[in-house]
């Protein structure tokens, strides 16, 4: 167990420090999944603080969604984050998987902020 922990924080710093090289000051969009609900944030690294703010959490979200943790979850996130960033005035950002694959409820969760007009 402590292997696994130790492959994932690795691919997690990999992945954060390419994003760093290429943000040029953007906003990153961050996506934490767990087994039952998704959480997503656009985040400004240079302030330190959230921008934006998304989860399956919420209390008018767990009313319509079957799951916090399947693909349409994912894609009301992703739309959800994208409007909320949109009204905190951001359009441009970078997308932090957090290391994990570019698959599923990750992929659709980008698609969809994409979709509600977030560039990246």
């Amino acid at each position: 167990m402590a292997q696994k922990q130790g492959v994932e924080a690795r691919r997690k710093a990999r992945v954060r420090r390419a994003i760093r090289k290429v943000a040029n000051g953007r906003p990153r969009l961050s996506v934490f999944r767990s087994s039952k609900q998704i959480y997503a944030q656009v985040i400004d690294d240079a302030e330190g603080r959230t921008l934006a703010a998304a989860s399956t959490l919420e209390k008018d979200l767990r009313s319509s969604l079957k799951t916090g943790a399947d693909v349409a979850a994912a894609r009301e996130i992703g739309r959800l984050v994208a409007e909320r960033a949109a009204a905190a005035g951001v359009t441009r950002v970078v997308f932090d998987r957090s290391g994990y694959i570019y698959h599923g409820r990750v992929k659709a969760l980008a698609d969809a902020a994409r979709e509600g007009g977030l560039e990246f």
